[in-house]
């Protein structure tokens, strides 16, 4: 039986087909897996998922396949006619995964009569179209001339978003100096830098600035690139930079943090006495990363909240502090924020199909309903349990990751109970734990499984002799416990030995 609901109306149209209330028939193990290149135009094949589900395009049609994702949205179009996956709009790698190194968009391809789904990946391959970036146009650095050979100086790099082999690789200055050359690399798998590096003696009565340009260059085909003006002021004495007490400082805060709260404070030290000893702390504004979360004292270095958290948005932040002393000199630490999850999101229930009503001769297991839940938090705040509420004629069964089926477990019968109302509770683990409820009111309906009964188990009549015909004699009654066509009773004599004609 397949049930349509419209928000504006009540169920509109019922079909009666018993061969979809048998079981569910297995969904693969595997999901079908494909791949299509980022910023494809709507209408591009994918791949025949019909095909490669073993389904022919007709039974697409026949069964009302459609797509359905976790998150709603409808990246992908089945046409049914010819069992195609399409690209439904364009699609944006960056906007969709941002920086992570793989982009795969899950959802399923759910079937009707009988029920059944296949699972399907599709994984969005990164093309260069974005350039590397710097987040200044231009920037100065005051470097004092006694500064020494092999020097290094800080820069933030240029952001690529594309990833991979379309990220930036290399970083070269022109016009070539004879004062500096430019180093790059990772200190590590997160850490990447990019420093000038002084290879000639600064001499400010000899030239008393340096300008050059810095370009970052990615591995595309063709590659792009990116250019920010580097001015070196030369300066006398100040031959001591700041240096932080750490290079990465880690901060942990609530996402219930209330506005002001003092997540960490940085420290640099620097040898130098006076004003070229005096320090300063401001962020280092980073390519399409954001401080207004957060703000720095200039002089403490504490570094405090400005607006609310919100763990399921953003669960870390990694900032860069300059801190730079009364000379000009600066140094760069890493800050890393990370949101500490709250339970405050309760369990989520979609229901991807529901069956009503179902005939009381269905076979226990038959599949009432498919819904799916998710929890936006993390951790065990997000760890989601389900149970069916005092039930014995219906259970909870897990189909695949977070897809439940509500199965029945035992014959029914439409004469000792007409409709069922089912409660489906999922909670998480959070402490304390939320919840959320899902009703579903399952109507049974009838099979023509009672024979009509007589109310006496015998009747006695009697007529006088010489009577007229068609004479009423006397009356019989019989009931059926079963409604509609099935409880309609009609009444025949049964032949007798010898037969009677008189009677009728």
């Amino acid at each position: 039986t397949e049930v349509v609901l419209y928000p504006d109306m009540k169920i509109v149209r019922q079909v009666l087909c018993l061969c979809a209330l048998v079981s569910l028939p297995p969904a693969l193990s595997q999901p079908l897996r494909y791949s299509v290149a980022e910023e494809g135009e709507s209408g591009s094949v994918v791949a025949n998922v019909a095909e490669d589900a073993g389904l022919a395009p007709v039974e697409l049609s026949a069964r009302r396949a459609r797509l359905v994702s976790e998150d709603g949205r409808q990246h992908f179009r089945l046409e049914r006619g010819t069992g195609r996956l399409v690209v439904a709009e364009r699609l944006d790698r960056e906007e969709l995964c941002g920086r992570s190194g793989t982009c795969t968009l899950p959802f399923e391809l759910l079937l009707a009569n009988p029920l059944q789904f296949f699972r399907v990946e599709v994984t969005l391959e990164d093309i260069n179209d974005h350039s590397p970036v710097f987040a200044e146009q231009q920037v100065t650095f005051q470097i004092p001339e006694t500064s020494d050979l092999g020097s290094r100086f800080p820069l933030e790099g240029a952001e690529d978003l594309d990833v991979g082999s379309n990220g930036i690789q290399d970083y070269s200055i022109t016009p070539e100096n004879e004062y500096f050359s430019v180093a790059f690399g990772n200190r590590n798998e997160d850490d990447k830098y990019v420093e000038l590096v002084l290879e000639k003696p600064l001499d400010r009565e000899e030239q008393s600035e340096v300008s050059f340009s810095l370009i970052a260059v990615d591995g595309g085909s063709p590659p792009r690139s990116g250019t920010t003006q580097i001015h070196v002021v030369v300066l006398d004495v100040n031959d001591n930079a700041p240096v932080f007490t750490q290079e990465r400082y880690i901060g942990r805060v609530l996402e219930t943090a209330p506005e002001g709260s003092v997540i960490l404070s940085v420290m640099a030290k620097d040898q130098d006495a006076g004003v070229n000893g005096d320090i300063s702390y401001q962020f280092s504004q980073k390519l399409g990363q954001s401080h207004s979360t957060f703000v720095i004292d200039p002089r403490s270095g504490e570094i405090k909240i400005t607006k609310p958290l919100d763990f399921e948005v953003t669960a870390n932040y990694e900032l860069s502090v300059r801190a730079t002393d009364g000379g000009g000199l600066s140094a760069i630490c890493k800050v890393l924020v990370e949101v500490v999850d709250v339970n405050d999101n309760a369990p989520e229930l979609m229901v991807s199909s529901f069956i009503s009503p179902i005939p009381e001769n269905a076979f226990p297991g038959t599949v009432v309903a498919l819904f799916t839940v998710r929890d936006r938090d993390a951790g065990s705040n997000g760890e989601i349990s389900c149970a069916l509420e005092d039930q014995l004629s219906f259970s909870l069964r897990l189909a695949y990751k977070n897809y439940y089926e509500l199965v029945t477990v035992s014959m029914l019968d439409r004469e000792e109970m007409d409709r069922y109302i089912l409660t489906v509770i999922a909670a998480d683990a959070g402490s304390p734990p939320l919840t959320t409820t899902q009703t579903f009111t399952v109507d049974i309906s009838d099979v023509n499984d009672n024979a009509p009964v007589f109310n006496q188990t015998s009747y006695t009549m009697y007529v006088h002799e010489n009577n007229v015909p068609t004479l009423l004699i006397g009356a019989v009654r019989a009931s059926d416990a079963d409604v509609g066509p099935n409880a309609k009773v009609t009444y025949s004599l049964a032949p007798d030995q010898p037969p009677c004609s008189c009677i009728s």
